[in-house]
């Protein structure tokens, strides 16, 4: 474990191939304010040399309790949607930078801190976590890109339901919606996340900027065009040497066989 540098709202360490980013303003409940996101768009602008993945965790009891109050400062409506496009250029940053991104979750996971949550690639909550979007009820509307994540997610009836009643899922309610990949006991989400980075850094990179890149776009295309471009990325992956080599040592049997 090599500690990287201390940034005023985050922590960075890196393990191995792997580098732990965690929010780090537990007395605020990890509450995001515009330093902090400012801070994630750099972070994943650079990410460190020599990582091949990255989780994205919290200290303190709380993942992320959402908007910090104190950054809900009046604005004009020019200003709204400046500071709107922020938390965008943010976590698209790591919902389509090059390295996947795998969020270790728990406590509260509400608002800014779920849209910040659905950026990441692969979730894994602990048993604590809790999933709200309360901004319907403030007279607000999500801002950090909730709109077009979450539903992706859980569907827009869960998600219209969330906003227009208060409604909060606990940890079992959320995997079972489809926020979270994986649920686990108390303490586990960093080890298991870190576990799931480390398998994800062994793989060809080509390959993981395939499944980044080109899957969304893929689901999201005419099945024509998807198929086409399918066809496109499978002969990018399978041309590079890397992937002849590891199909070689498959069909060797040196590479290790799926099991449960």
């Amino acid at each position: 474990m090599i500690l990287e540098e201390i940034l005023p709202p985050l922590a960075v360490e890196t393990r191995g191939s792997v580098a732990v980013l965690r929010l780090s303003r537990p007395a605020k409940r990890n509450a995001l304010d515009t330093a902090t996101i400012l801070e994630l768009e750099r972070f994943f602008a650079v990410p460190p040399e020599g990582v091949g993945a990255i989780v994205l965790a919290a200290e303190g009891a709380h993942f992320c309790a959402g908007l910090d109050l104190s950054d809900l400062t009046e604005r004009s409506t020019w200003e709204s949607v400046l500071h709107s496009r922020m938390w965008h250029r943010a976590f698209d940053r790591i919902e389509n930078g090059t390295l996947p991104v795998v969020a270790a979750l728990h406590g509260a996971v509400i608002g800014g801190g779920l849209e910040l949550a659905a950026a990441a690639h692969i979730r894994v909550a602990e048993e604590s976590a809790y999933y709200a979007l309360p901004e319907g009820q403030r007279g607000l509307f999500v801002g950090g890109g909730g709109s077009v994540r979450v539903p992706r997610l859980i569907g827009a009836h869960r998600m219209t339901d969330l906003m227009l009643t208060g409604r909060v899922y606990d940890a079992v309610e959320g995997q079972a919606a489809g926020l979270s990949h994986y649920l686990v006991g108390p303490g586990e989400a960093l080890d298991k996340a870190v576990e799931l980075a480390e398998r994800i850094a062994g793989n060809a990179p080509v390959s993981n900027f395939a499944v980044l890149s080109a899957l969304p776009r893929i689901a999201e295309a005419d099945p024509r065009q998807g198929y086409l471009l399918e066809s496109l990325m499978s002969a990018v992956a399978a041309g590079g040497e890397d992937a002849q080599q590891r199909m070689r040592a498959f069909l060797e049997g040196r590479a290790g066989k799926v099991t449960r």
